[in-house]
C-alpha cells in the first residue's frame, strides 16, 4: 500500500472544493486543495443564492467570509406575461426566515479559498490534476511549475464542475435531461433596479424568461432564459442589443435598463440539468455541479452545492469508515436532487413552456392554484426538504 500524503485532496477549488477543506481542516484533517486558476474568472453565471442555501453556509461555518460581498435580495417581484404579481417577502415567507443573496461569484470564489486556507488546508493554484486513479488509497496526479508527482489520499473529492474530468476518470455515468432552453448571463453597472429586490419576468407565449439579480452599488446580474431553436444565440459584445431587447420581451420593466451599462462577458448555455447516480465510489466522491448540475434557470446551482459541502462533511465527521459516510451523503444526494429536479420541472411546464400541450397544462394548473388546490412548487426557495414527487404533480396539473 502507498503511503498517504493527505486525508483529502479536493480536485477544485471553487465554493464546494473549498467548503469542504475548510471544514474538514478544521477537525485536523490533512487537506490538499488543487486549483487550476491562479486568479477565478467571470464565469457569467452562479451568482445568487436562495434562502435555504444561506442557512447551508451558516451550518458550513462561511456565512461571514461571504457576507462582506454578498447582497441581500430579501425580496422576489414575479411578472408573468407582462403582468406583476404580489412581490413576496423571502424572509417573512421561508422557513430559514432568511433573505437570497446576490454575489460576484470569483469574489465568492476567493473568501472561500482563503478561509479553507486559514483553517490549516495547503491550497496549490494554477496546479493541474492530470489523473485520478480510484483504490485504497486513491492516487492522484498532479502538474505543477513544471513537475508531476502522484499524491495519495484517503478520499478525493471532485468538485471540478460541470464538465468534471473526475466523472470521467473515476467511471460515472452521467445522466442528462433533454436540452430545452438556453440560459444567456451579463452583468451591468448602474442600473436603476431596486437593490433589494430580485426580478422574474416569464413569458411562456415566446418560452423566456429575463432575470435581475441586483448585488449592490447597482451592478446587477441579468439572465435571458430562451429556448435552443430560437433564431438568435446571445453571444459576445456584438449581442448586447439583442440581450436587452430580448429581456424587454421576456416581461423586465424597460426602466431598470435606462443608464444601465454593459460591462464583462456574454455568453449562452445550454441549461438542462444533468447528473451522476450513487456519485461516490473507491475513495472518491463528487459533489456540486461535479456529481449533478440542476438547471441553472432555477437558480440553485450555489445552494445545492453548500448542501452536497454540508452533507458530505457531516457525514465524515460523524462516521470513522469515510467509504460508508460517502455512502451515505450519495444516498441523501440522490433524494435531494431528484426532489429538486422535479419541482424544477414542474415550475419550467407551468412558468416557461410554449406550445399547445404546455398551454393545456397551465390551463388546468392556474385556476387550481387559485383556488388552494394546488401550489407551485416551493423548493426552489425553500430547499429539498419538503419532497416533491408524482403526486405533487397531479394535484398541480389535474391528472
Amino acid at each position: 500500500m502507498s503511503q498517504v500524503t493527505h486525508d483529502i485532496i479536493t480536485v477544485g477549488g471553487g465554493l464546494g472544493g473549498a467548503a469542504v477543506a475548510a471544514v474538514m481542516a478544521r477537525t485536523g484533517a490533512r487537506v490538499l486543495v488543487v486549483e487550476r486558476e491562479t486568479r477565478f474568472q467571470d464565469r457569467i453565471r452562479g451568482e445568487f443564492m436562495e434562502p435555504w442555501g444561506v442557512a447551508e453556509t451558516r451550518r458550513l461555518g462561511i456565512y461571514d467570509a461571504i457576507r462582506s460581498a454578498a447582497n441581500d435580495n430579501r425580496f422576489w417581484q414575479i411578472y408573468l406575461g407582462g403582468m406583476k404579481l404580489d412581490r413576496r417577502d423571502c424572509v417573512a415567507t421561508t422557513p430559514h426566515k432568511l433573505p437570497n443573496i446576490a454575489i460576484y461569484h470569483p469574489v465568492m470564489q476567493e473568501l472561500i479559498l482563503a478561509e479553507a486556507a486559514k483553517a490549516g488546508a495547503e491550497v496549490r493554484r494554477g496546479a493541474t490534476v492530470r489523473e485520478v486513479k480510484p483504490g485504497s488509497p486513491t492516487a492522484v496526479t498532479v502538474e505543477s511549475n513544471g513537475r508531476v508527482e502522484e499524491l495519495t489520499a484517503r478520499l478525493v473529492v471532485g468538485a471540478d464542475g460541470r464538465s468534471s474530468m473526475m466523472r470521467k476518470w473515476c467511471g460515472f455515468e452521467t445522466i442528462s435531461e433533454p436540452d430545452r432552453y438556453y440560459i444567456a448571463g451579463l452583468l451591468f453597472e448602474q442600473m436603476p433596479a431596486p437593490p433589494d429586490t430580485a426580478v422574474g419576468a416569464y413569458n411562456p407565449l415566446i418560452g423566456q424568461v429575463g432575470y435581475l439579480f441586483p448585488q449592490g452599488g447597482g451592478r446587477v446580474r441579468a439572465y435571458i432564459v430562451y429556448p435552443i431553436d430560437a433564431d438568435f444565440r446571445l453571444q459576445g459584445e456584438s449581442s448586447i442589443d439583442r440581450f436587452v431587447s430580448e429581456a424587454l420581451r421576456g416581461g423586465v420593466p424597460p426602466e431598470y435598463f435606462k443608464g444601465a451599462r454593459a460591462t464583462g462577458p456574454l455568453a449562452s448555455f445550454i441549461s438542462a440539468d444533468h447528473w451522476v447516480e450513487n456519485p461516490s465510489g473507491d475513495g472518491v466522491v463528487l459533489i456540486g455541479d461535479a456529481a449533478g448540475a440542476s438547471d441553472p434557470i432555477w437558480g440553485q446551482g450555489l445552494s445545492l452545492t453548500c448542501r452536497d459541502a454540508r452533507v458530505l462533511t457531516d457525514c465524515l465527521r460523524e462516521n470513522r469508515d469515510w467509504g460508508e459516510a460517502c455512502r451515505t451523503y450519495a444516498l441523501a444526494r440522490d433524494r435531494y436532487f431528484k426532489i429538486l429536479r422535479e419541482a424544477d420541472n414542474c415550475s419550467r411546464e407551468i412558468l416557461i413552456d410554449r406550445g399547445a400541450e404546455a398551454d393545456a397544462r397551465r390551463a388546468r394548473a392556474l385556476p387550481r392554484i387559485a383556488q388552494g388546490i394546488a401550489q407551485l412548487p416551493d423548493q426552489g426557495f425553500c430547499g429539498p426538504d419538503e419532497p416533491f414527487g408524482e403526486a405533487d404533480r397531479r394535484r398541480l396539473f389535474g391528472d
